[in-house]
């Protein structure tokens, strides 16, 4: 056995029970926030008399929701953690102490409908917590490995696959310093990690990325063609969130008492909600696979104006102060938007516009190539989809490289990207 072999060995058992117990919470937030959303949704409206996704209803809903969630800001301690617009997905660890807050807030976000994703806040949480047991339980192991078990196995579990941990981590790994480390030895412990994420996600739950759409054998010239434009497309729109989040943070931040900061973000999500109908609500995973399920009884300016909901949703969302991710968000907007294209077009295959919408708007606002084209990928899995991804993928990053970043720096301006 090679010295680089008896290294990681050890790493092993540690990594698969960091990937277990990071799907474990990911699966047991999730569980808590489906509950409270069916007494929101389902139970007190009926009581009420009144519909679960009438505009009053979504109104109450969601300026309530707002209303509870500044509260936990404002009164529990570590104030559900540092303001979301400040925030990527892979940051520093938080004080462990901080955690029931920012999970107490981002289940509210995911129950109370709003336009935000599980993934900030459980890979926050997630890296708090394995970052403090790992150095209290092998207290010779370097900070850094435990940080990227905790990403990979939550990721990994997010997505149902450690192949996308292993991408994004690639990405990250690649922009630190030089490391004369092997890169697959440094991500064996994590995507170990990834691996029994995905694998403990997998047989408890039910979280899946893959729509309906399959019938695609590979592209000719004019889905190449429809592919470019779409991606590129989808990138402009994605960008048109970007530079409009540190206005909408600005404004909401003009009101400083972060419970008139959240309701009145409820408030206006509310007000979205009416525009864009219910499945511009939530997360939008299942709203996904219901949308490309029933995309044939919506036509173009639906789907356009679906897209265009859901994206100020998610900018209104995030730069309020709610706490949630961006992906699962995007990827509604990305396949709106493309299935729009399809409604447009009809030459344009709806894998086609599916596909390269979630890359363009994901390429936009994650500016994370490989877990784009991932995402966008698993997204359709049919033979010759990841070809034209990769051709589509180069003029929307030509778009989109150097632009700003979704994310703001501590004093509200963005966070510009390299390039």
């Amino acid at each position: 056995m090679t010295r680089s072999a008896r290294a990681l060995l050890p790493t092993i058992l540690p990594a698969l029970a960091v990937g277990v117990g990071c799907a474990l919470l990911f699966v047991g937030v999730s569980w808590a926030a489906e509950q409270l959303e069916g007494v929101l949704w389902g139970t007190l409206p009926d009581a009420v008399g009144l519909g679960p996704y009438s505009i009053p209803w979504m109104m109450i809903v969601l300026t309530a929701t707002g209303a509870v969630e500044g509260l936990v800001v404002w009164k529990v301690y570590g104030h559900a953690g540092p303001d979301p617009a400040t925030s990527g997905l892979v940051e520093a660890p938080m004080d462990p102490r901080w955690v029931p807050g920012l999970l107490l807030a981002g289940g509210l976000t995911l129950a109370g409908g709003v336009s935000l994703g599980p993934e900030n806040p459980i890979v926050a949480a997630n890296v708090a917590l394995v970052f403090a047991l790992g150095h209290r339980l092998f207290p010779g192991w370097p900070g850094p490995l435990w940080v990227g078990m905790a990403v990979a196995g939550t990721v990994g579990a997010l997505f149902g696959t450690p192949v996308a941990a292993a991408l994004i981590l690639t990405e990250t790994m690649a922009a630190g310093p030089k490391d004369p480390t092997p890169l697959w030895d440094r991500l064996f412990p994590p995507l170990a990690a990834a691996a029994a994420g995905s694998l403990t996600t997998s047989l408890i739950s039910e979280q899946s990325f893959s729509t309906s759409l399959s019938d695609f054998s590979g592209p000719g010239w004019a889905d190449l063609l429809a592919a470019l434009v779409v991606a590129s497309a989808a990138a402009v729109l994605g960008l048109a969130g970007v530079y409009a989040f540190p206005y909408v943070h600005r404004v909401f931040h003009k009101v400083r008492h972060p419970v008139l900061m959240l309701t009145a973000g409820g408030a206006v999500l509310g007000l979205l909600a009416a525009l864009g109908g219910r499945l511009t609500l939530f997360k939008g995973l299942a709203e996904t696979r219901e949308l490309t399920e029933t995309a044939s009884s919506y036509g173009f300016g639906a789907l356009l104006l679906m897209s265009v909901v859901k994206l100020a949703a998610l900018v209104v969302a995030a730069g309020s102060g709610f706490r949630g991710g961006r992906i699962f968000p995007a990827v509604f907007i990305g396949v709106s938007f493309g299935l729009s294209a399809h409604a447009l077009v009809p030459a344009v295959d709806p894998v086609v516009g599916l596909t390269c919408g979630v890359l363009g708007v994901l390429l936009a606002t994650t500016r994370q190539g490989w877990l784009s084209l991932f995402t966008a990928a698993v997204l359709v899995p049919a033979p010759g989809v990841i070809p034209m991804l990769c051709l589509a993928l180069l003029p929307a990053w030509l778009l989109v490289t150097g632009r700003p970043l979704m994310q703001l720096t501590a004093d509200g301006r963005s966070v510009r990207g390299a390039g």
